[in-house]
Formats: structure tokens, C-alpha cells, sequence
């Protein structure tokens, strides 16, 4: 008996069939990741596996068996008792899966109570246990910390030791690594491989990044509006596509080692930055976020920024538009010393949710630059609003609708609506495509390139996908620990980094190739070792 077999699953909402007649199985210590473009139905049919569409109003139809239970003829107690003990998942966004009111290690002491009776002492002991199993550094210490006091890559190391508190058959991953950098990225990855060849349980991986399913899986189910596209082992499904649809996702991955095409950017310099430095805190707490950065950037060209998490990249972004005030070093627009907000020097921020007012429309929000600028004929705002709505991709008939009726790629076309609107020289572009499909990521990248060759913007562009700024970028500059460590032409940098630090962020990046995959796991597993 598999360990995962789904027959004909069928979900809908509403009107919306979200998955249409799937089947697959999925055989006890092995590996399949279901992979398309957002919207495909990938993280239905993974709450499909845990019965998590029961009483929500969804239309389930078909057959899933999990570790022989039938999910859809199980009572609610059969479906508890799969659930964390039998078969377990691992969430997106580990913030919103952990209490933040509660100690890491008693959240996952809890789960292990629930299935197992196990006592108080018991339970703490096994929090601890797999907090040091997913390599958590000094893990009966780190057990009394909050969601809040632990890096992005912790809370998802954190979340994958909740699962394996009840040491599953089956571990659920939806998107585990979206918005992690790539070295933390590569960690993940790692542990999950190493978790899999320790304890035998099977992985279902749901990702839309085509590179991250060819570092961990051995089978590939490719979905779109619902339904299987192509389904077979990893490599051939990558190596040798079947359907064109396949070809199309892998024509839109940005790769490391593809050139740039060839740019004339000006040599008039529209921005620059000298020797800026950020401290947060006071005391012997200060720290220096961003330390003697400078940077230049020209009309017409792109400038990437590189770096883990925590690198400083955020912050230099923040004040080159002025949204922070350096503590010491000096900004030059066109010239001239600029202190403030500019509105030559516009942003495009990561999640445009939070960038934009969910109870105001999107045309309302892009309209905000005109009015700050005094601008009072309201038939010509709107008009300019349209005209920037459907210069971005979107439609007139979008002013009216609200942030929460868009996709995430579409949300960010309005992001960078909104900037435009300012008529600005320079945009900074802060992990502009970070959450978003190859798909859509290869739209709003051509849509920046085609706005910066008709208007002659300079772009900042940071990101921690070494392979998107390879692909935008004229030049890079590479950061760690609030410094710029190399920097020079993206094609120099990348094909001949000169900084052991650089080097190992353009080996933490994803292979398509699953043999290549296998070989930077086993170079970093020795290199860990060493």
C-alpha cells in the first residue's frame, strides 16, 4: 500500500474548481514535489491530504488515502489523530503557525502531549531533542525563546521539529522556502534531505520554484488551473520536458550562469552614496545595520544588491529614498546633497499588502503621489491613473478595485504604478519579486526593463535571488554584516568572484539539474563537516 494515494480529488469553491480530477501516489521514503504557477491548486490539494477543507464549505470529491486512513470517510478524531502524529505539514510562513506568545519549545512540547500522553518532563525533553536534530544551536536554551527572537530560517527549522515531534511517515512542506535567502534557503533544503535518508518518512514538497524541487525530490507533478500537466522522476521531467507547458516554466527560471544581455547606460550619475552608516539602539545595544557604504548609480543602468537576510541590503534602500536618515554619510541626487524624502528616488517594496491600504482602492493609492505633488483637478488625476494602470499591465477599470481583488503579481504592478507616479529618475526595487511564481517574476522583471528603457530610470534593485539580479543587473554590489564586500559588473563578479562570501552565495543557488543538485549538497555537507 503507497503512502499517499489520491484518486480523481476533485476541490471547489464556490464557483471555482481548484483542483480537477488529480491522481497520484506517493510510495513510503520517497519524494514528490508538485510544482506550478500560483492559482495551480498545489496548496489545495496538500490541505486535501489532511482533511483541512473539511467544514470550510468546500466541494471535495474523489478518494485520498494517507497512511491508510481515508481521509474523506475519517470520523474528526481518526483525522486527529493522522494530523501531526501519522502524517504532518509545514507551513509557508512560520509566523503565522506559531503562537507568539509561547515558548518554541512548549508549542512543540504541546503536540507531542496531544498524540502521544506523554508527560510534561517527557515532552520537553523530545522539544528539545528535535530542536537539535534540525540543528538549532544550543537547543535547551533556545527552547524558552519566542517565535520573535529567532531568524526567518530558525522559525522554519523550528516548525519542521514541531513535525517530526510524533516522527511522522509523511512530512507536507507547502513552500518552505520562499521567503528565505539562499544560503538559508540551501540549509533548509539540506536538512530536509538528510531528515528523509535518517528517519525513511516520504516528503511531499509544494513549491513554485522549479530550482527547489530539483534539489530535493525524486519525483516532479507539474499542475495548472488543477489538473497533472506532466508526472514523472525529476530529472526527466526537468531534463527532457514532455509538454510545452513544462518548457514554458522553465524558459521563465532566471538562471546563475546566463549573461546579461548587453546595456548602454548613461555616465551621468543620478545617485550617489557616501560612506553611509545606520545604527539602531542606544549604548552598548547599538549595532550598525548598514557600515561606510558607497555606492554609485547611473541613468539608465541597474544596480543589484546581494546578501543574506540581515546583510544591510534593507536598510541601504530605505535611505537612499529617504525613508531613513543615515547616521552618518552623505546622498547625492544629480549632484547635489539630498537630505529627506525624494521624490526623484521612488520604491517598489516587497509585499505590496502591506504597501498598500486594504480600504482604500488602487487607484486612490497611486493617485497619492499627484496629490502630494498639488495636483487638485481630480478628472486629471484619474486620468493619469489610468494612464500609469494600463502603462503597468492592469486595466481602467482596476481604479475602483481594492488590494485583496488582485494577485500577488498583479498587487506589485500597481506597486509600481504607484512609483511611477511620482515621475521619479531612480526606482528602488526592495525584493520586488521575492513571493511571486517564474512565471509572473519573469513578467514584472520584463515590465521594469521595458519601463527603464523608455524612460531612462535608474533601478536599484535588491534581492537575495542571485539569478534575478544577474538577469536585471548592469553591475552588483555583494553585502554582509552591513558592508559591501565586492561589487563591479554582475557578469565579472559572478563569473569570477573574488570573496569566499560571494562564492558561497552563488553556490547556495539552486540547480536544475538534479545531479548537479546532488553534488553541491554532498560539497556543502562536507564542507559543514570540515
Amino acid at each position: 500500500m503507497s503512502l499517499v494515494e489520491v484518486t480523481d480529488l476533485t476541490v471547489g469553491f464556490g464557483s471555482l474548481r481548484a483542483v480537477d480530477g488529480l491522481s497520484f501516489r506517493l510510495e513510503e521514503g520517497t519524494a514528490l514535489a508538485l510544482v506550478g504557477e500560483s492559482g495551480s491548486g498545489k496548496s489545495t490539494v496538500a490541505g486535501a491530504l489532511l482533511g483541512l477543507h473539511r467544514d470550510t464549505g468546500a466541494r471535495v470529491g474523489g478518494s485520498v488515502r494517507v497512511a491508510g486512513t481515508d481521509v474523506q470517510q475519517a470520523s474528526d478524531e481518526e483525522l486527529r489523530r493522522l494530523r501531526g502524529a501519522r502524517a504532518a505539514m509545514v507551513f509557508q510562513d512560520p509566523l503565522s503557525s506559531l503562537d507568539p506568545y509561547y515558548a518554541i519549545g512548549d508549542q512543540i512540547a504541546e503536540v507531542y502531549r496531544v498524540h502521544t500522553r506523554g508527560s510534561r518532563r517527557a515532552a520537553r525533553a523530545r522539544a528539545v531533542e528535535v530542536l537539535e536534530r534540525v540543528g538549532i544551536p544550543d537547543a535547551q536554551r533556545r527552547s524558552r525563546s519566542r517565535p520573535h527572537e529567532f531568524s526567518g530560517g530558525m522559525r522554519q527549522r523550528a516548525l519542521i521539529a514541531m513535525a517530526l515531534a510524533c516522527e511522522p511517515d509523511l512530512l507536507i512542506a507547502d513552500e518552505p522556502t520562499t521567503a528565505l535567502d539562499v544560503t538559508v534557503q540551501a540549509q533548509i533544503l539540506d536538512l530536509l534531505h538528510t531528515l528523509r535518508e535518517e528517519t525513511g518518512m516520504g516528503l511531499l514538497l509544494v513549491t513554485h520554484d522549479v530550482g527547489v524541487a530539483a534539489e530535493s525530490v525524486d519525483e516532479v507533478l507539474v499542475m495548472r488551473h488543477g489538473r497533472a500537466v506532466e508526472h514523472g522522476p525529476v530529472g526527466t521531467v526537468l531534463g527532457a520536458p514532455a509538454q510545452a507547458y513544462t518548457r514554458e516554466l522553465l524558459d521563465a527560471v532566471p538562471r546563475v550562469d546566463a549573461p546579461r544581455a548587453a546595456s548602454e547606460p548613461s555616465d551621468e550619475v543620478v545617485l550617489e552614496a557616501t560612506g553611509l552608516r545606520r545604527e539602531f539602539g542606544r549604548g552598548k545595544r547599538a549595532f550598525a545595520a548598514v557600515d561606510d557604504v558607497s555606492l554609485t548609480v547611473r541613468r539608465g543602468e541597474t544596480l543589484g544588491v546581494v546578501g543574506e537576510s540581515g546583510s544591510g541590503k534593507t536598510t541601504l534602500g530605505r535611505m537612499l529614498v529617504g525613508l531613513l536618515e543615515p547616521t552618518a554619510g552623505e546622498i547625492h541626487y544629480a549632484g547635489r546633497r539630498h537630505t529627506g524624502v525624494n521624490p526623484a528616488v521612488q520604491m517598489v517594496f516587497q509585499d505590496p499588502v502591506s504597501s498598500l491600504n486594504p480600504r482604500r482602492s488602487v487607484g486612490e493609492s497611486i493617485a497619492d503621489p499627484l496629490r502630494a505633488r498639488g495636483e487638485r483637478d481630480e478628472q486629471r488625476i484619474r486620468g493619469r491613473v489610468v494612464e500609469l494602470l494600463e502603462r503597468v499591465g492592469l486595466e481602467a477599470v482596476h481604479y475602483d478595485r481594492y488590494p485583496h481583488e488582485f494577485s500577488g503579481g498583479q498587487r506589485q504592478r500597481v506597486g509600481i504604478a504607484r512609483a511611477l507616479a511620482a515621475d521619479p529618475r531612480v526606482i528602488v526595487c526592495d525584493e520586488p519579486v521575492s513571493a511571486l511564481d517564474v512565471t509572473t517574476q519573469a513578467q514584472v522583471v520584463d515590465l521594469l526593463g521595458e519601463l527603464q528603457r523608455e524612460l531612462g530610470l535608474a533601478l536599484v534593485f535588491i534581492a537575495h535571488d542571485l539569478a534575478v539580479v544577474r538577469q536585471v543587473s548592469d553591475r552588483v554590489a555583494v553585502m554582509r554584516r552591513g558592508q559591501v564586500v565586492e561589487s563591479g559588473p554582475v557578469d565579472e563578479v559572478y563569473d569570477a568572484p573574488r570573496e569566499p562570501y560571494t562564492k558561497q552565495l552563488l553556490a547556495a543557488v539552486p540547480a536544475l539539474d538534479p545531479e548537479v543538485a546532488a553534488e553541491r549538497r554532498a560539497a556543502r555537507r562536507e564542507l559543514a563537516v570540515a
